[in-house]
């Protein structure tokens, strides 16, 4: 059998488009409405991967023009106090997107907060109003990864429409919503899961499989049907023999790039089009400013 290389399916090449377009579109609309749009994200205590998600998205808010209101809480910090604060910005004319960066500590309720939150200020696209939306094929802001996901599909002219797409994982915040997503995009569309029985046979029928469970290199090259897309979700921290850290997906990236005609890698895959889509998603927030001023 031929050999072949998958093509890479470039998140970070595509963001970087995503910020030129956003850049364009602020540059239209702040003149009329006067101010920057604005985004808010509340972390609570120290967890270092919740830090240095922030700064990525403080630096990629700056880059394009969005104003940050970030707010960094201790981790002894109230569900109650953290509800005030999020009624407050509700309220902020000057803030568009508001977005709680998980995990947070224990004794806080992370869904309570959530529905806290405006629906049309639901930066993450994960309020029940906005994913009842999706559910209704309604418009509305989509969860950001799964967001990310299609117009990764939709970039490199990927066909959705009659093909077998295959999610291995039922997460709220990318399983659910991006089946959901391909569903409406015409794919015929399997959840698979920790319960589902013979992985393999599920996934070697896919011509999208969509790995998003969390599991580092759970997916190897038997079980990918030769010339599917793949698309690793997954973002694992593993340490090597010589106690050295790297990044890997839910995908053995190296064994499948010889079987897909398309993968994303990890890292520059589906991160930073994770990124892209809550700036996307606040400027959507911030456009409607103009509609609703002309009503």
């Amino acid at each position: 059998m031929e050999t072949q290389t998958a093509k890479l399916l470039d998140g970070k090449a595509l963001a970087a488009k995503i910020h030129q377009e956003l850049i364009t579109e602020i540059s239209q609309l702040q003149p009329k409405i006067g101010r920057p749009p604005g985004l808010a994200v509340l972390m609570v205590g120290d967890n270092p991967a919740s830090a240095a998600y922030v700064r990525n998205k403080e630096k990629a808010c700056a880059k394009v023009g969005i104003a940050s209101f970030n707010r960094h809480f201790p981790k002894e910090t109230t569900q109650a106090e953290l509800e005030t604060v999020i009624q407050e910005l509700n309220q902020d004319q000057r803030v568009d997107g508001i977005l709680v960066q998980l995990p947070l500590p224990k004794h806080l309720d992370s869904v309570a907060l959530l529905h806290q939150i405006m629906p049309e200020k639901d930066a993450d696209g994960l309020h029940p109003v906005n994913l009842g939306k999706l559910v209704r094929g309604e418009p509305g802001l989509r969860s950001c990864t799964p967001a990310g996901v299609m117009r990764l599909l939709d970039e490199y002219s990927i066909p959705v429409t009659g093909k077998k797409a295959i999610v291995v994982g039922r997460s709220i915040l990318v399983g659910k919503p991006l089946a959901l997503m391909l569903l409406e995009a015409n794919a015929t569309v399997t959840i698979a899961h920790s319960h589902t029985k013979d992985l393999k046979a599920i996934t070697k029928e896919a011509d999208i499989l969509i790995a998003a469970v969390g599991r580092p290199q759970l997916i190897n090259a038997e079980m990918v049907n030769r010339d599917a897309v793949v698309v690793d979700v997954g973002i694992n921290r593993v340490t090597d023999t010589n106690g050295k850290s790297r990044l890997v997906g839910d995908v053995d990236f190296q064994s499948i790039q010889g079987v897909a005609s398309y993968i994303t890698p990890v890292p520059g895959g589906v991160g930073p089009m994770t990124v892209a889509m809550l700036l996307q998603n606040t400027v959507s927030s911030y456009s409607r400013t103009v509609d609703s001023e002309q009503c």
